[in-house]
């Protein structure tokens, strides 16, 4: 019963509390980015979402648009000032995705939708990521976060996918609470310690 519809309605009457609640912090957070960043407040990406439609993604931004003398832009790491870490290490750059979950697009809780361009990158059995909705949360962050490699990041997609319940789904947002408030197996640039997906399995010897 929680897989045909069960899940969708705990999202929906969590996300619409959640929206309630943190609406005096996204305001304060979209004036904050629109005075140290400039426009626009909001990133939008598109993502692979369930059965693997794209989809537009929203975050506060968290990186400004300095570039070099040639006007091409700087690399992220240099991009991203003290303000856009602060946001990411507390995780307030998700906030707006909250309403991807309300519009259906999301969910609180299951693989995280990663870049359009790794698609082709996924295995056979890794692609059971997209029988789900993608979520702000999974099995994979709580599991060790992005100090997980790939091969494990994406290995626990796949456990969610087969075993996700109600029980599950409340222990992983719990957990997620909790190690967000502690800062635990955060990085706010993930790329500066291992390789995009698309790079890694390029490289990789078969």
């Amino acid at each position: 019963m929680y897989k045909k519809g069960g899940k969708r309605a705990l999202d929906l009457v969590l996300v619409s509390l959640a929206l309630v609640i943190a609406a005096p912090v996204l305001g304060i957070v979209g004036v904050l980015v629109r005075a140290k960043l400039g426009s626009p407040v909001l990133f939008r990406q598109q993502r692979p979402g369930l059965y693997g439609r794209p989809f537009t993604i929203y975050k506060f931004r968290t990186m400004s648009d300095d570039r070099d003398a040639q006007g091409n832009l700087l690399p992220d790491t240099d991009r991203l000032p003290s303000f856009g870490k602060h946001l990411r290490n507390t995780s307030l750059d998700e906030l707006p995705e909250l309403w991807n979950v309300f519009r259906g697009e999301m969910s609180l809780v299951g693989p995280r939708p990663l870049l359009m361009r790794y698609t082709p990158y996924f295995s056979d059995e890794e692609r059971q990521r997209f029988s789900v909705r993608p979520g702000i949360t999974g099995l994979a962050q709580v599991s060790g976060r992005n100090d997980l490699n790939w091969d494990a990041r994406l290995a626990a997609d796949v456990r969610y996918v087969q075993q996700y319940s109600l029980r599950l789904d409340l222990r992983i947002l719990f957990t997620t609470l909790w190690r967000v408030l502690g800062r635990e197996g955060l990085q706010v640039d993930p790329g500066s310690v291992m390789l995009d997906l698309d790079a890694e399995r390029r490289i990789r010897p078969n």
